[in-house]
């Protein structure tokens, strides 16, 4: 499947309307010619885009790399942190520009969805900095340095077509679906429907056409443009043997097709069905690049074989022809020059010669040098030391045989691992307290806190409800906590959420200890400044008496959550995530980065083996989202009391 233009047209208009205001907050490779951008917004849920040399979509699918991408590094290097301020279509054609703006730069991505496509960084005076495949053609050329040149135009924009381009089909007696097709650059998927709408012999030639039937010709392409490119939709995914489909609005009669199934939107239509294209690319590329190791390591085994073989066959008619001269000396005969000898070399493939001077027997090929002058006993002992020789040989192939043989076995075993490794998480509906820092208190009652300076104000701004409590540690650097619906009636509660407000702060990173947390009520944070003063992003005052709580230590767990049958990470207070979670790792300050202590409780929560298909699916990204701010170890790992 490819997209058309006015399929991606509607994309566009849609992914501007959810992209703005978010930032790149990170990059993946998925493949040589795909690439996952994911965003994130300080009040909005993740989103993910893929752009990818057929198309780019939102999904709900993130895909494990599969194949390194040449584009990635330089795109990591000047596109993170950076906010889509635009994406925008060259007329009708499958040409996309996505611009990325950020840190006084301005950055233009550019898609190129036809032929075997490509993907292009530019500055923005459209210099190219990196690119997919570099282009040397008579129309054009694209390399680093260069200004980016699009493609001539195939002509018509088909979201601009007026009634005088159609009525141009009288001047041709070319048959009616296929002008169509071709001169309006639809697929003929569309070009028949267009026909269809117009009541018309598909085969009926242009120049026959009367005025009415190009009235209803145009009528009909401005009808199936607007729906497609409005988002007025009925999707279906068609599934054939030879190629499948997604289309945005019922082609056809729909009763006779089968092996349809209707999707709640094109775009998530698509992302079904481009994503399984990726995964299946993905393992043929893994099959065709194992296939190759294992095969030059089966031709390896099969020469070494072959080698053993030839070697003990020498080896053996060697030793023959020592026997039998071994045999004939006891007959009286002393001399290698003996009359006799030569009928009895004869018999096992052998023959004496001289070469430069030089005496030898050769026995199937294998030339040994011998003295004509020494006993025939002497000669059979010659033969019987290369014999012995021949079968050392042996020794050493065996050993490479050895070698090849485990080297086969770990490419097999590499194979079926990288088959396996090619898997993909749906990217499940986020709670809206998943933006933030969260969790469950022993009591039941669920705290919020804020991770950022912008979120830190969302917390206050939108979520501060008349029953919550507001709690905040004694250091700048502090994020505010929200006890919802809770009391100092539920001392438990108080004294977990007061714990997160300290951990979550500075506090962690300096790795200082005793410091206390205090809470408020609601009407006593003010959200605008006393006049003639400024306050901070996140920043709010505090008017009245404050209650304060001592935290006596630093110490967080993160957790495995149940919730309707999904699973979220939860991280708060151990004493809280041990009561609502099924598997738990406790962590203090100090030891290693955000980064490598993620990896370190996944591979913790690997060990949880009832739940490990569910903790692979869970992103690194996710398990670094609910660390506190520098370095952190593991003092405790264990189940729940959420676990039966």
């Amino acid at each position: 499947m490819t997209l058309a233009g006015i399929e991606l047209r509607y994309l566009i208009t849609e992914m501007n309307k959810q992209v703005k205001d978010y930032y790149v907050s990170n990059i993946y490779g998925v493949s040589r010619n795909s690439l996952l951008f994911k965003l994130h917004h300080a009040e909005k849920p993740d989103l993910l885009i893929m752009f990818s040399t057929f198309g780019l979509w939102i999904t709900g699918i993130k895909i494990n790399q599969m194949e390194e991408n040449r584009l990635i590094k330089r795109l990591r290097n000047d596109l993170l942190r950076s906010k889509i301020t635009e994406i925008k279509q060259l007329g009708s054609e499958r040409i996309v520009y996505v611009t990325f703006s950020g840190f006084d730069q301005e950055f233009i991505l550019v898609g190129e969805f036809f032929g075997d496509g490509n993907i292009i960084l530019c500055n923005k005076e459209m210099k190219i900095l990196s690119l997919l495949h570099s282009i040397d053609v008579r129309h054009r050329k694209l390399a680093v340095g260069l200004n980016y040149i699009p493609p001539p135009s195939s002509g018509l924009n088909i979201l601009e077509v007026t009634k005088e381009n159609i009525e141009e089909i009288k001047t041709s007696s070319t048959p009616v679906v296929r002008w169509i097709g071709r001169t309006l650059g639809l697929p003929g998927k569309y070009a028949e429907e267009i026909i269809k709408m117009s009541n018309l012999d598909p085969n009926k030639l242009g120049n026959t056409l009367s005025d009415k039937e190009i009235e209803d010709i145009f009528q009909a392409t401005r009808g199936l443009i607007d729906k497609v490119t409005t988002g007025d939709h009925d999707a279906y995914i068609i599934r054939d043997v030879k190629n499948s489909d997604v289309i945005p609005i019922p082609l056809g009669d729909m009763s006779v097709r089968t092996n349809t199934v209707k999707v709640s939107s094109f775009m998530e239509g698509l992302d079904s069905l481009f994503s399984e294209n990726l995964l299946e690319h993905g393992k043929s590329s893994q099959s065709t690049t194992a296939n190759q190791k294992i095969t030059e390591l089966e031709h390896k085994l099969e020469e070494q074989n072959k080698a053993i073989l030839l070697v003990n066959e020498r080896s053996s008619s060697i030793s023959g022809v020592a026997k039998a001269l071994l045999e004939i000396s006891y007959t009286g005969v002393t001399s290698i020059e003996d009359p006799s000898i030569s009928p009895l070399l004869n018999k096992y493939n052998s023959h004496t010669t001289r070469e430069s001077g030089i005496f030898l027997i050769n026995v199937n090929g294998e030339k040994i040098k011998i003295d004509p002058q020494s006993s025939i006993q002497a000669i059979a002992s010659t033969l019987f030391n290369e014999s012995k020789k021949q079968m050392r040989a042996t020794d050493t192939i065996n050993l490479e045989k050895k070698k090849t043989e485990k080297s086969l076995e770990l490419v097999k075993k590499q194979a079926s691992i990288a088959q396996d490794s090619i898997v993909f998480a749906v990217q499940k509906k986020k709670e809206w307290f998943e933006r933030y820092r969260w969790f469950i208190t022993s009591d039941g009652h669920l705290a919020i806190g804020g991770r950022d300076a912008s979120s830190n104000s969302a917390v206050i701004r939108k979520h501060l409800n008349k029953n919550d409590m507001v709690f905040h540690a004694e250091i700048v650097g502090s994020p505010f906590f929200l006890l919802r619906e809770s009391t100092e009636e539920d001392p438990s509660s108080v004294k977990e959420v007061a714990q997160a407000t300290v951990c979550f702060s500075r506090a962690w990173r300096a790795g200082v200890y005793g410091l206390n947390a205090y809470w408020i009520k609601p009407d006593q944070v003010k959200t605008a400044a006393p006049s003639g003063q400024f306050i901070a992003k996140g920043s709010f005052v505090i008017e009245g008496s404050k209650n304060f709580v001592q935290v006596t230590t630093l110490q967080l767990a993160i957790g495995l959550y149940e919730k309707d049958e999904s699973y979220l990470l939860m991280c708060g207070p151990p004493s809280a995530i041990k009561k609502h979670c099924i598997y738990f790792v406790t962590i203090e300050p100090s030891g290693v980065d955000m980064t490598e202590m993620a990896r370190k409780v996944k591979l913790e929560f690997m060990k949880f083996k009832e739940k490990e298909e569910i903790v692979k699916a869970i992103s690194l990204d996710d398990f670094i989202r609910m660390l506190p701010a520098g370095d952190s170890h593991i003092v405790e790992a264990g189940h729940g009391e959420a676990y039966d």
